[in-house]
């Protein structure tokens, strides 16, 4: 299976709310929602109150519970979390990637056009040319039995005006720009050591030069050293280029070392989002700071020798689908700092400084610090 695979729609697509799938008639979407920081102007991206539920039998299970943020062109933002915040199902479901299982609802307006109502058409002429993705596990994305020349070519030439030769030229050029040798695209993926395929998908995902790549994980199960190599790469890449970058991991500090802003999900909702520097240095939701113990900072050897772990679980599916009918904080159970109030309030993102906001209310009360 390629890349290209795990982009193409179900047979029987399942619209995100307020399209009909017959007719692919886009019509108005639902949820307004907000965008966080206000932002000026047009944002490349402006996802509204973006919401993801899974269907399991008679039961709902929500992923995602209204996320709302915005991109401008150039930007990098990084989406941090544990594992099951439901991050990657939100950078996936902004391009309904996600299994026909899953109901998207919300806006995800990509340069002014939303597309969780776009026909399928327009959605495919989207992927890729648009906007793409570094998939989690390149070795399960690449397919093994085509050689990775084969694979990036593929979109360019689905989705340029090109013949093979040329698009065999971009092809030798991005493997060039990535550190992987041209001369290999006639090599498959099993002959690649994981860094090396990591850098081949970022080849891909630049193949018919995008606004916008969603980097879904792409340092998990890479070494250290490698790790470092592979992020470096692509964030020359997008200094270069001016791509629009949104980077998912757990690993807050790595996010912090690569994306200009920080967006740290729980229980599928923003918990806390700012400026990188600013989120990391004075986090003001608890979580947050729990979630940036767990990790040690890059360039800062003390970090190491600090406590990491944090008491007590997420919620499970029907605590989710309590807390999105009523009120209440998901990370109170686990939260030091939680008063009565956290278990019957209704809590949203309030503004906790400049461009900076947090879903706590203690940062309402003016606690939060």
């Amino acid at each position: 299976m390629t890349a290209r695979d795990r982009t193409r729609e179900p047979e029987t697509p399942v619209a995100a709310s307020g399209q009909d799938p017959a007719s692919e008639t886009p019509v108005a979407a639902s949820g307004q929602g907000r965008t966080p920081e206000g932002r000026s102007g047009t944002p490349m991206l402006d996802v509204r109150d973006l919401r993801v539920t899974y269907r399991n039998g008679e039961r709902a299970v929500p992923a995602v519970r209204g996320v709302s943020f915005t991109l401008d062109r150039g930007q990098t933002l990084g989406v941090a979390g544990e594992s099951g915040s439901g991050k990657s199902t939100m950078a996936l479901g902004l391009l309904r990637l996600l299994a026909p299982s899953a109901q998207v609802s919300g806006e995800v307006l990509f340069e002014g056009e939303d597309l969780l109502t776009t026909r399928w058409a327009r959605l495919r002429a989207v992927r890729w040319s648009a906007a793409s993705v570094v998939f989690q596990g390149a070795m399960s994305a690449l397919n093994p039995v085509r050689t990775i020349g084969e694979q990036i070519c593929e979109p360019i030439l689905l989705h340029e005006k090109v013949g093979q030769r040329a698009a065999r030229r971009r092809a030798a050029e991005l493997l060039d720009s990535v550190g992987v040798p041209s001369r290999r695209s006639g090599s498959y993926p099993h002959e690649f050591s994981g860094g090396q395929r990591q850098r081949i998908m970022i080849a891909m995902s630049l193949a018919c030069r995008p606004d916008l790549i969603i980097a879904d994980e792409p340092t998990t199960a890479l070494d250290v050293m490698v790790q470092a190599q592979v992020l470096e790469l692509l964030g020359e890449l997008v200094r270069e280029s001016g791509i629009g970058v949104i980077m998912i991991s757990h690993d807050l500090s790595v996010l912090s070392h690569m994306c200009e802003r920080l967006a740290v999900m729980y229980a599928g909702r923003i918990a806390e989002i700012g400026p990188s520097r600013q989120l990391i240095a004075e986090p003001r939701h608890p979580y947050t700071r729990a979630l940036g113990r767990a990790f040690p900072t890059i360039g800062d050897p003390a970090s190491r020798l600090a406590p990491a772990g944090l008491p007590g679980d997420p919620p499970t599916p029907p605590e989710l689908a309590r807390l999105s009918e009523g009120r209440g904080c998901a990370f109170e159970p686990r939260c030091s700092e939680a008063v009565a109030a956290c278990r019957t309030e209704t809590v949203e993102l309030w503004p906790s400084g400049p461009r900076r906001e947090a879903a706590c209310l203690r940062v309402l009360e003016g606690s939060g610090t």
